[in-house]
């Protein structure tokens, strides 16, 4: 199923500013929160499609490459795949912020707080970033690509909880598993209250109490993970895809970090890249270039054959269509073009002088007034 436009699913235009967004944003994920419509599958979807659309247009980087190659620049083609999706617990954790409670999307109607483990902190995982190298063949059909990272990976022994066995974690007693402690200071201006992560649990609402021995009690082990990559064609040099939740574990249960997937193009040995153009320089002798040919020149997709009329000018360009590369968004694909040159001997010997001689006088081997007007006009022209 295609993704729908960002700007769409929030309901801004593409030119928002970011408060407008902050707000779509807000309004979206209190009409499809979870706590406020229990057991709706399609409200619950709508949610972390709401949240997924924020992460991009909140995030001025993201945004720029979202508005530049659609879906394919943030994490996947249009038809989705490339990026994973959006977790109801990582919403909370990243975006809980938004609506200016600690305690996840606390404050409104009361709902979301308490039932999503109050103010706990969860841990996240930092990103992984990974260079992927594509031949233009690669780029012009898109490539499934398996790589090996070694990454830290949730702990197999202790399923990522860090305690050994079921009985080795307990309430922290000093926040009772809120994850937060909560102050009152008197002030000037009366009683304020503050909250701040737990000292004794770290802000986690649980303590270890028997560590997991095959990680120490951390949850995460260091160990090699083979990542399949849907790279989708017509990306960029430079281009940055992401993998959501693909990136090192998390410490005890928390929030994986991504994968982000740099590109980089080998160099073709005879096509030249020019945005989703192709070009092609071919050398014609003057007999092809004076009489025409049919010649071979290369594409993506095999060798095929162009005829040269004759009187061919060096410095024509021949187009094929479609002969390029394809829009990463789907939008149509490039041409290839062909600059002809042409070329000239640098030896001859005395019998083709001879016969060189014979045609230096002929009409026809004397360029027109029209054809050294046309060439002057390209001359100034590169200097305008």
């Amino acid at each position: 199923m295609a993704k729908r436009d960002y700007y769409e699913v929030l309901g801004v235009a593409k030119n928002a500013a970011a408060e407008e967004i902050k707000k779509a944003y807000r309004k979206k994920a209190i009409e499809y929160h979870p706590d406020k419509n229990p057991g709706n599958k399609e409200a619950e979807e709508k949610f972390k499609e709401a949240a997924e659309a924020y992460d991009v247009l909140s995030d001025e980087q993201k945004r720029r490459r979202y508005d530049q190659f659609g879906h394919a620049g943030v994490g996947g083609p249009a038809g989705g795949g490339f990026s994973g999706d959006f977790d109801i617990e990582d919403i909370f954790s990243r975006f809980g912020d938004v609506f200016g409670g600690h305690f996840g999307f606390g404050g409104f109607g009361g709902f979301g707080g308490d039932s999503r483990g109050g103010g706990r902190r969860m841990n996240r995982g930092s990103d992984l970033r990974v260079k992927v190298k594509l031949n233009l063949f690669e780029v012009a059909k898109g490539v499934e690509k398996k790589i090996k990272v070694k990454k830290y990976i949730p702990c197999s022994t202790c399923h990522g909880s860090g305690a050994e066995g079921s009985g080795g974690t307990k309430t922290c007693d000093t926040c009772r598993g809120s994850g937060v402690v909560t102050r009152v200071i008197n002030t000037m201006l009366g009683q304020m209250q503050t909250q701040s992560p737990c000292p004794t649990c770290g802000g986690e609402g649980k303590i270890i109490t028997k560590k997991c021995p095959a990680c120490a009690g951390e949850g995460i082990v260091k160990d090699d993970e083979v990542i399949t990559l849907q790279i989708p064609a017509g990306v960029a040099e430079g281009m940055q895809l992401s993998m959501n939740g693909k990136g090192n574990a998390a410490r005890r249960g928390g929030i994986n970090g991504d994968l982000l997937v740099l590109v980089e193009e080998e160099p073709h040995p005879e096509l030249l890249r020019d945005e989703n153009d192709l070009l092609y320089s071919l050398l014609l002798s003057v007999p092809q270039a004076a009489l025409g040919d049919n010649v071979e020149v290369p594409t993506i997709d095999g060798k095929v054959k162009v005829k040269i009329e004759p009187g061919t000018q060096p410095g024509k360009v021949l187009r094929l269509r479609n002969k390029g590369l394809p829009s990463v968004n789907g939008y149509g694909t490039g041409d290839l073009l062909i600059n002809i040159s042409v070329y000239i001997p640098e030896t001859l010997s005395e019998s083709e002088k001879s016969i060189l001689n014979g045609l230096e006088n002929s009409p026809n081997f004397q360029p027109k007034k029209s054809m050294k007007d046309k060439i002057f006009s390209k001359f100034r022209n590169m200097f305008d």
